[in-house]
């Protein structure tokens, strides 16, 4: 049988890191140091984005933004590619090298419920095959 995303948020810590878009950069740069997570969820009013260590240096670092005044709303991915728990492996994969990107949240009916790393799926493969 194939592998999906519910197999890896089985093995994961519960919950999704998320802050709300009015949250300074440095404020989720802490967080994510010291959750030491590469990328967390941003909630906002009507959408939701995604604030990763690639956003911090491109267009916070890159462009002079001081990070204690810039807000996440203003400097987040979105929309965001997203994922189903019964999305396979494989189809994250090929999302994530088609769009370039290495983390995808997953949603299911009632909003999100995870996000996956590319390394979370390399992982699991290596331990369990496809």
């Amino acid at each position: 049988h194939m592998s999906t995303v519910k197999h890896i948020l089985a093995k994961k810590k519960p919950g999704t890191v998320t802050m709300n878009a009015d949250e300074t950069v440095l404020n989720a740069a802490l967080m994510m140091d010291r959750l030491e997570v590469g990328a967390l969820v941003v909630t906002d009013v009507d959408r939701f984005g995604i604030f990763t260590e690639r956003d911090l240096l491109r267009r916070v670092v890159a462009k002079q933004r001081d990070p204690d005044t810039t807000i996440l709303r203003d400097v987040m991915t979105t929309p965001v590619v997203t994922c189903r728990p019964e999305t396979s492996l494989l189809e994250c994969l090929a999302i994530m090298e088609a769009r370039y990107v290495r983390h995808l949240p997953v949603m299911d009916n009632e909003g999100i419920c995870g996000l996956i790393t590319n390394r979370d799926i390399a992982a699991f493969i290596k331990a369990h095959g496809s």
